[in-house]
C-alpha cells in the first residue's frame, strides 16, 4: 500500500519558517478622523500598504488616510498579540504619551508607563 503522505502538497515557505525567525510588531496608526488603531503583524510593511489601499482592518477603510506613529519590536507571536491588547485597553492620554516619549527618541518609551495586567 502506498505511503499516502508521499503525495501531499509541500508546505508553504511561510508555514516551514520557525516561528522564532518572525519579526513581529505591534504598532499604532493615527487615522484620518484623529482617532488611533493599535495593531500586531509580522510584516509592517506589507500590513501598512493593505491599511493604506484600504484592504486593512474595518476599522480603519473608512478613516483613511492612516500614518504610523508607533511601532515596538516583540519577541514572538504571542507576545505582540499580549502587548496589543495591553495598549488597546490604554487610555488615548495614555496611548499618546506612549506616541510621545518613542518620537522623542526614548529607547524605551513604555518604562514606567503603568499597563493594565
Amino acid at each position: 500500500m502506498p505511503d499516502k503522505h508521499l503525495n501531499a502538497p509541500a508546505l508553504s515557505a511561510a508555514r516551514q519558517e520557525p516561528e522564532g525567525e518572525k519579526s513581529w510588531t505591534v504598532y499604532m496608526l493615527r487615522c484620518g478622523d484623529g482617532t488611533l488603531y493599535t495593531g500586531a503583524t509580522c510584516d509592517l510593511p506589507r500590513r501598512l500598504a493593505a491599511h493604506q489601499r484600504g484592504r486593512g482592518a474595518k476599522y480603519t477603510r473608512c478613516r483613511l488616510p492612516v500614518v504610523l506613529v508607533y511601532r515596538e519590536a516583540a519577541e514572538n507571536q504571542s507576545a505582540a498579540l499580549r502587548r496589543e491588547a495591553a495598549i488597546k485597553r490604554l487610555r488615548r492620554t495614555e496611548k499618546l504619551a506612549l506616541i510621545g516619549a518613542a518620537s522623542s527618541g526614548d529607547s524605551h518609551p513604555a518604562q514606567g508607563l503603568q499597563l493594565p495586567p
